[in-house]
């Protein structure tokens, strides 16, 4: 671990500050919309606006890389990103945020693609799974502590905008100073969506609905605090508590994940995320038990993005499982689109009100389970499984390809010590 820090240390620190940085502005959106008096509906497609950027470029940035390098995009893109960060408050109309959003997802998603794969290049094949687990923690911590960010100044003010626009820019210098040289950048052109459904239709349906249970529950969040008349330390605690959650709960999962048949604990995964859910729908004007409800589905959402994907490896050939792995981050990016949208429109029904949120999120794990149920009814799971490779959602294409390879690696040099 610590030879990892000392490598890879200025690479990380950028990291986190990215992180800081993209957490703030999130949850920050969410609270000044409610300032600005913008609809739940306006807010959701403003939230919905990041993840079609996200998906556009997960998918043009490698080629943007190849043709002009890291450097360049990495410079680039996080430069727009600092720019447009400091246009929200000036230009506060939902149309020009639902653009800066648009913006501020390509960006980002570009970012972490360059990140991604020079963290890649500067582990070892011995340090890659620490550089791995390194990067998902630096993530986390950033994305929680970006929650405290939000305590510092008045979200109707523009001091608030200032901080992740700095953040940004100060993110820069550790990863373009410190890393060389840049690393060669290959992709895999992902398989199509109709083999990726015939080859697992559980992880082809069960990545859409996540996609949608990840947008709702992370990009409307601060929404729903902010029309729950939740406080700005109460929104900031219940923000981060999600990824409390689902830093803690990640790894056991993936332990148990490797001893047993996934259909069912991806089923019981998610009945225990609609559980939360319901506690949110019925308790959540007890603020203890919302933070519950966000421990549950955070803990929850998160496990079960890696199971999907350790679930559709255990059907590939190893060849086939990075471009498998593209192809899921893409199902996973459709439904992200919809998640916020759908989330908004029940939100702003009268009868239902904020507890929209909560509902929807529910309904989507409910049917998570019930179709991981049915589908243990249409064929036997498979006699031998790959390993489960901790991911978060957040990540890139990029990440994943990679934790998947470091996952088949270690589970082949287990399965050879063994032999002996």
């Amino acid at each position: 671990m610590f030879k990892v820090l000392g490598s890879a240390w200025a690479l990380l620190l950028g990291i986190m500050l990215l992180m800081l940085g993209n957490g703030l502005q999130g949850t920050l959106l969410g609270v000044r919309g409610e300032i600005e008096g913008f609809s739940t509906l306006e807010m959701s497609m403003v939230m919905s606006a990041y993840f079609v950027g996200f998906l556009g470029g997960s998918r043009l940035a490698p080629e943007m890389i190849r043709r002009v390098g890291h450097v360049r995009v990495f410079a680039a893109l996080a430069s727009f990103i600092s720019a447009i960060l400091i246009l929200f408050p000036i230009l506060a109309d939902p149309i020009a945020w639902i653009a800066g959003r648009i913006v501020i997802g390509f960006c980002f998603s570009g970012v972490y693609v360059t990140a991604e794969s020079w963290l890649n290049n500067a582990a070892t094949n011995e340090t890659r799974g620490q550089a791995l687990s390194l990067y998902m923690i630096v993530q986390m911590i950033g994305i929680v502590a970006a929650q405290g960010l939000l305590l510092l100044g008045d979200p109707s003010g523009f001091e608030l905008f200032i901080i992740p626009s700095v953040l940004i820019s100060i993110s820069f210098a550790p990863i373009l100073l410190s890393i060389s040289p840049t690393p060669a950048f290959d992709t895999t052109k992902p398989l199509s969506l109709r083999e990726l459904m015939k080859i697992s239709p559980l992880g082809c349906v069960g990545m859409f609905l996540l996609g949608s249970v990840f947008s709702a529950q992370f990009g409307m969040a601060a929404v729903y605090g902010s029309k729950a008349g939740l406080t700005l330390p109460q929104i900031s605690i219940f923000v981060a508590t999600f990824y409390i959650g689902a830093m803690i709960v990640q790894y056991p999962v993936g332990w148990i994940s490797d001893r047993m048949d996934r259909r069912v604990l991806i089923m019981v995964v998610a009945v225990i995320g609609g559980l939360g859910s319901l506690i949110g729908f019925v308790l959540g004007g007890i603020f203890p038990m919302l933070l519950v409800a966000a421990f549950v589905i955070g803990g929850t959402s998160n496990p079960l993005y890696s199971l999907l994907i350790a679930y559709t490896n255990d059907f590939l050939e190893y060849e086939d499982m990075a471009a498998a792995s593209a192809g899921m981050v893409f199902i996973n990016g459709l439904g992200a689109i919809a998640g916020p949208l759908i989330t908004g429109y029940i939100m702003g029904i009268p009868l239902v009100g904020p507890a929209g949120y909560f509902l929807f999120i529910g309904i989507l794990f409910v049917a998570l389970a019930g179709y991981a149920t049915y589908r243990m009814t249409q064929r036997a799971a498979p006699d031998e499984t790959s390993s489960y490779a901790p991911v978060s959602m957040s990540g890139s294409p990029v990440v994943v390809g990679y934790a998947q390879e470091y996952a088949h690696e270690a589970a082949m040099e287990e399965a050879s010590l063994r032999k002996e």
